[in-house]
């Protein structure tokens, strides 16, 4: 359990750029998520965040404050939550889950005018479904068409 203590959410570095392009993902995964080297070219209003084990990047996702956001809340103080990945050589550690227990803090602390983040997952991605509900997300009832077939759109209010 030591190493779940030190999980910590930054924003992205450029020390963190060769650990994150070398991310790899099983292929029934890519399929929910976008790698961190297809996602490290952001606009305005997009932030890359590393989860860390120990300094070393084990996850990524962004958060975005962009007009896109509205597709999915009517909250002007929503955040949208897209991207989010484990390496596959530091998966079923608890990383993920524990990212998203410490996201409420790093939002509070890092996004003040946000009080809720939002998220859209893939009917079809039961453990993305159950992690977010494990960490406090609600189904929100909307849904989405994505590019491969619904998704339910959720919540966490902070």
């Amino acid at each position: 359990m030591d190493k779940i203590n030190c999980i910590e959410l930054k924003h992205f570095s450029d020390e963190y750029l060769e650990t994150l392009s070398s991310f790899k993902l099983p292929e029934e995964q890519v399929k929910f998520t976008a790698l961190p080297s297809k996602v490290l070219e952001v606009t305005e209003g997009q932030h890359r965040i590393i989860i860390v084990n120990n300094n070393v990047p084990v996850g990524f996702f962004l958060l975005h404050s962009t007009e896109r956001v509205k597709e999915y809340s009517v909250n002007p103080k929503a955040m949208l939550l897209t991207a989010l990945s484990v390496d596959h050589a530091h998966q079923g550690k608890g990383y993920a889950k524990q990212g998203m227990i410490v996201l409420r803090d790093f939002v509070k602390a890092e996004f003040p005018n946000c009080d809720e983040i939002v998220l859209a997952v893939n009917h079809k991605n039961v453990p993305a479904q159950q992690l977010y509900a494990t960490v406090g997300f609600e189904d929100t009832g909307t849904r989405k068409s994505g590019p491969i077939g619904e998704q339910f759109v959720m919540k966490l209010s902070l």
